[in-house]
C-alpha cells in the first residue's frame, strides 16, 4: 500500500473561538478538519470563555506548508490573548488526493 507524508496539525481552543479558528484553516488552504468537543485544563486554569462551555479540539490534515500558515497566524493573533494550544506530528496518508 501507497502512503504519503502529510501534517497533523493539532488545535485545543476554547469553544468560543471554533468559528474563527475554522475560517482560518479554510483561508490556509485546508480541505477539511474534525472537531471533537473536550475538557481539560491547562497552565492559564482559566478561560476567557469558562461560562460558556468547554474545549474544542481540532483535528487537521494537510501539507506542512499549510499547517505552517496556520501556527503562524495562531502565534500572530491566538497565542497572546486565548488558551489554545497547537501541535504538529508527521503522519503517514493513504489517499493523499483527498487533502489538497
Amino acid at each position: 500500500m501507497n502512503t504519503h507524508p502529510m501534517i497533523l496539525l493539532t488545535l485545543v481552543a476554547e469553544s468560543i473561538l471554533k468559528d474563527r479558528l475554522i475560517h482560518e484553516i479554510r483561508s490556509a488552504g485546508a480541505r477539511g478538519f474534525t472537531i471533537t468537543d473536550v475538557s481539560g485544563e491547562g497552565s492559564r486554569q482559566r478561560r476567557v470563555s469558562e461560562l460558556l462551555g468547554d474545549n474544542v479540539k481540532i483535528e487537521v490534515i494537510a501539507k506542512r506548508e499549510v499547517a505552517d500558515k496556520v501556527l503562524e497566524v495562531l502565534q500572530k493573533e491566538y497565542f497572546s490573548r486565548y488558551a489554545v494550544i497547537a501541535y504538529m506530528s508527521e503522519i503517514q496518508v493513504v489517499r493523499e488526493e483527498k487533502y489538497f
